[in-house]
């Protein structure tokens, strides 16, 4: 299946954003200092189920800079990440030298089936609009194993939001729109992609954040 050219142009424009913020993306997010614990137990949680047993390497699909593909490593996962910006992958090559990180698009995953006994979406879906979203858990689920489990954080909430003026404080101009999906939105697109839901968690805005935060961990198979 191809990309339509509406989603192809909402490609270029994110990949155009990041490329222009990726330095001071990966200087000022270096790490996971900006999550908040019940964020990380999701993560923790994710780790142990797919490092259980024959355990699997893990896709970090949306990676950025590559602080969580860090994260999960640090907790015995094999991770390999994947980002739709050269800039930002250029980062996390940089940072994290001992990790394989590649350039490619969500909705077209540059894997075989079945390669993945984890995949993590960690707020990566939110520049997405509601019509490529199926497209995106589709390639999840198609790149995971039976039994492999997949894990999504984002902002959740309707409507979207304007990035760019939290980068201007940076020096730059840039176009970029956050979606947000409910619980339940996510949840549907999941289930629609051939995965069960295992647990979701939602929980309120702390600091400077301005939406809920969500997380829903999900099993193939």
């Amino acid at each position: 299946m191809t990309s339509s050219p509406s989603a192809r142009h909402d490609l270029r424009g994110v990949r155009r954003a990041y490329d222009t913020v990726a330095a001071d993306y990966a200087a000022h997010l270096p790490d996971t200092r900006c999550e908040a614990s019940l964020d990380l137990a999701m993560v923790d949680a994710f780790a142990t189920v797919v490092t259980a047993g024959a355990g699997g390497p893990v896709l970090d699909a949306g990676c950025g800079a590559g602080r969580m593909s860090r994260y999960l490593a640090d907790r015995g996962c094999a991770v390999a990440g994947v980002d739709l910006s050269p800039g930002m992958v250029a980062m996390a090559v940089r940072d994290h030298p001992d990790l394989v990180f590649t350039v490619g698009s969500l909705a077209e995953l540059p894997f075989p089936d079945g390669r993945f006994a984890g995949v993590m979406l960690w707020y990566s879906i939110i520049h997405t609009p509601p019509a490529g979203q199926p497209r995106i858990f589709a390639e999840a689920a198609r790149v995971l194993r039976p039994g492999g489990h997949l894990l999504v954080g984002w902002q959740a909430g309707h409507g979207t939001w304007d990035v760019a003026p939290a980068y201007r404080r940076f020096g730059h101009e840039i176009a970029l729109t956050r979606h947000r999906y409910t619980a339940d939105d996510v949840c549907a697109r999941v289930d629609a992609a051939g995965l069960r839901e295992v647990c979701r968690l939602v929980r309120r805005p702390t600091g400077g954040e301005r939406d809920d935060q969500a997380f829903l961990l999900a099993v193939a198979g």
